[in-house]
């Protein structure tokens, strides 16, 4: 909890120590590059983080509490008291953070103990697979059939965004447990089912289409010929990873069922190219030519739509 000059306060909690630790030194780095003269008129300002679930008291200043905490809530509370002269409450701070951190259990432990549990949305493609032991995310797989059984008539199928509260919802529920039913009526709505797929895409932290791919991608679209072209993309696909292969061609082959059914849900290549392009392949760092990049990778994705067959196809097709 931060309370600042103006008596506005803030609550960041998070169940994860090293995270509030980077917040903690965040907010530090930012008070330290306060000017002198605006740290001396705030000397009595109290800084404070609370953690919850830890019993710790970090450190305790002489200070006036505005409201008194129950004696039942465990909190871990970061107090630090800035002016021009605290350097001794601020070694003792750092010293006591240095234990608090060589105390704290390890993030394989805590995973051992079950504290801690494998995130699916946020995580790498490949590690999903392997804890999963698959080539697939189960999740991309349930949420594919789901959408197969009551949405390819849908109008606007993926374009059309769900409810971002249910979605978030749903996105908690994936990462906290094992059994996942896209049937319960808290998911009736296709639409936040189609939206936390999306999301699942986008939270990756290297895209399906790898980061080392993109420019390549992008070359092979740019060829004018369109069999060179055609050509160019597949034996990139080839390349990909197994995970991102085989993920990508159970995702287009179901992309091109939606798009099969256009004349009933008004989606077609073009625009699934343009809902999924930015979603599943981008460059590593954005440049000025976002809009060019964003032309191509709506082009990449409505191109391997139109000619499924040819790129994930057999050698023989």
């Amino acid at each position: 909890q931060i309370t600042t000059v103006s008596g506005n306060e803030f609550l960041l909690q998070s169940d994860i120590d090293f995270l509030i630790l980077d917040w903690f030194h965040a907010i530090k780095n930012a008070i330290d590059r306060l000017p002198k003269e605006q740290r001396i008129t705030s000397r009595n300002l109290e800084y404070k983080l609370r953690k919850s679930s830890s019993i710790e008291l970090l450190n305790n200043l002489d200070t006036e509490s505005k409201d008194p905490k129950p004696e039942h809530r465990k909190s871990l509370i970061f107090r630090l008291n800035y002016s021009a002269s605290d350097t001794n409450d601020r070694n003792r701070v750092k010293s006591r953070l240095k234990k608090f951190i060589s105390r704290r259990p390890s993030l394989k432990t805590l995973q051992e103990k079950g504290l801690i549990k494998d995130q699916i949305f946020g995580s790498h493609l490949h590690l999903v697979c392997e804890h999963e032991k698959s080539t697939v995310p189960q999740f991309v797989r349930l949420c594919i059939e789901a959408v197969e059984r009551r949405g390819l008539d849908v109008d606007g199928i993926y374009r059309v965004s769900g409810n971002l509260a249910t979605i978030q919802k749903l996105r908690f529920v994936v990462n906290q447990e094992e059994k996942l039913n896209l049937d319960d009526s808290q998911w009736e709505d296709i639409h936040v089912v189609t939206g936390a797929l999306k999301m699942f895409f986008r939270e990756l932290p290297e895209p399906l289409f790898p980061y080392r791919f993109f420019e390549l991608f992008v070359e092979a679209i740019s060829n004018q010929d369109n069999t060179t072209r055609i050509k160019s993309i597949r034996n990139l696909v080839k390349k990909l990873p197994r995970p991102n292969y085989d993920t990508m061609k159970i995702l287009f082959e179901h992309l091109q069922k939606i798009a099969a059914k256009e004349s009933v849900n008004l989606m077609s290549t073009q625009s699934l190219g343009i809902v999924f392009g930015p979603t599943l392949l981008r460059p590593e760092k954005e440049t000025g030519n976002m809009a060019v990049h964003m032309l191509y990778q709506n082009q990449i994705v409505e191109l391997m739509l139109s000619e499924y067959s040819k790129i994930f196809g057999s050698e023989e097709d």
